[in-house]
């Protein structure tokens, strides 16, 4: 009786932990498109809006702010846009760390060598460092949706990004991921 206490007290944590690890797994590869809405920190500063991202590496972003700010990828650049600046920024993807982040094999991938997922009352997380990013993803407890990540940005801040009423696989149009309507 001894041995199987013993036995179940110091395996049931790697289960646990498989097991998170599987379903998160199982619903990020079930996952064709996410919506949401986002607050999002910078040093000091916080803006919000709400976005979609749609696999592989689309994402389209409207901030609530009074400038009309955009970010849009089609999977290669990445151009942000508002009243504010006198010309769009434009950036190749694969210079962002949001080319991680909207990569999902690759998350995938990353996910099958994680060691360690670390846990508390309303998350699961993960370290990836790749190409000298570090990237902290976080993923609901209770879903095992995508619920935010910590990057840096081209700037070398501290994004913080965190996602709200999430909803996946919706219908999308495609055009939204057009890089060109949000050129000025």
């Amino acid at each position: 009786m001894k041995y199987l206490i013993f036995i179940l007290i110091f395996f049931y944590p790697l289960n646990i932990f498989a097991s998170s690890k599987q379903l998160i797994k199982n619903k990020l590869e079930e996952t064709d498109n996410i919506s949401f809405k986002f607050i999002q920190k910078i040093g000091k500063k916080t803006e919000q809006g709400e976005c979609i991202i749609s696999y592989p590496k689309k994402i389209f972003c409207k901030y609530d702010d009074i400038y009309n700010k955009v970010l849009v990828s089609n999977g290669k650049s990445l151009v942000i846009n508002s009243k504010k600046i006198t010309n769009y920024l434009r950036y190749q993807l694969k210079d962002t760390p949001l080319d991680l982040i909207l990569d999902k094999k690759f998350l995938l991938d990353k996910l099958d060598n994680i060691e360690i997922i670390r846990e508390n009352d309303e998350t699961f997380s993960f370290e990836i460092i790749h190409n000298n990013n570090l990237l902290n993803i976080f993923f609901d407890k209770d879903s095992y949706d995508i619920k935010g990540w910590t990057t840096t940005d081209v700037y070398l801040n501290t994004v913080e990004t965190k996602l709200l009423n999430i909803e996946t696989n919706k219908m999308i149009d495609k055009k939204l991921f057009r890089v060109q309507n949000y050129i000025n």
